[in-house]
């Protein structure tokens, strides 16, 4: 969600996608290490923090960038220097050891007929539902919201009615910044992490927003359900090291079959109706 605002906002591919959810992960594991504070609890304490992280981030380098219809190499080589930045402060700060975060609902599981699912998967699942829930209230139900969704139509016609575009642009970021934290933060509690952390789930990202459509929300959440599906029961056929491939694989069907996303398929089917 975090790189489908600022796409849809900006035009732009947010490629340090990677870096601040390396970020995001190592400030769970030093507010858990260094407080009392549950890894979950501090996931949810990292979204003003990476909000007014991105708001700085825009305002300092991003702002500078040509706005366009389309990405712009300008834009795509900042964000990637960005990203190898964050990297290599995180090794420098952290260095180059494995981390995790371990919590008592690590090992603890439920039991559902002869299905068995971890606790703290289902945790992260619902703070991720309820996110895309706010974000759809968010949306729908705001003046800034409106002027997200204007701009991310046309942001010429917004320009015209009166939209303020530096500023939603801005705050924009600073919100696809605060979902990337988040994202990072509770993948911590899932995986073991280093600086490198955020590369593959970024590429998958990828995939989940060109498979949505790179401007629709709602594509997204079909997009990356459709994605998990895939890649859990893949693992029935082939090794699960191929899931990555398996991606990459969606990713070149959806650019040849599906060039606007499921939601530009969705979107004809309702003009032929």
């Amino acid at each position: 969600m975090g790189m489908t605002v600022i796409y849809g906002v900006m035009k732009m591919v947010n490629l340090a996608h990677a870096g601040f959810m390396m970020l995001g992960a190592y400030f769970a594991f030093e507010l858990s290490q260094r407080t009392a504070i549950d890894p979950l609890a501090a996931s949810v304490l990292a979204v003003p923090l990476f909000f007014l992280l991105g708001v700085a981030t825009y305002w300092t380098m991003v702002r500078f960038v040509p706005v366009a219809d389309e990405p712009t190499l300008p834009s795509l080589l900042l964000l990637f220097g960005l990203w190898l930045v964050l990297q290599n402060v995180g090794y420098t700060v952290w260095g180059a050891d494995d981390r995790s975060i371990l919590t008592p609902m690590t090992m603890a599981t439920l039991r559902f007929g002869g299905i068995t699912i971890p606790i703290i998967r289902l945790i992260v699942f619902g703070i991720a539902v309820l996110s895309l829930v706010a974000w759809h209230l968010f949306l729908n139900h705001t003046w800034f919201g409106r002027s997200v969704r204007a701009l991310t139509q046309n942001r010429e016609a917004g320009q015209l009615v009166g939209i303020d575009t530096g500023r939603t642009a801005m705050l924009t970021f600073g919100l696809g910044i605060a979902f990337t934290g988040l994202a990072g933060a509770l993948l911590a509690t899932l995986y073991s992490f280093t600086p490198d952390f955020g590369g593959s789930f970024m590429l998958r990202a990828f995939v989940i927003i060109v498979l949505g459509g790179l401007e629709s929300f709602s594509g997204v959440a079909i997009g990356a359900i459709i994605v998990a599906l895939i890649e859990t029961f893949s693992i029935l056929v082939v090794p699960a090291s191929y899931q990555l491939a398996i991606s990459f694989s969606l990713l070149v069907v959806a650019l040849l079959v599906l060039p606007g996303g499921i939601e530009g398929l969705l979107q004809r089917r309702r003009r032929l109706q």
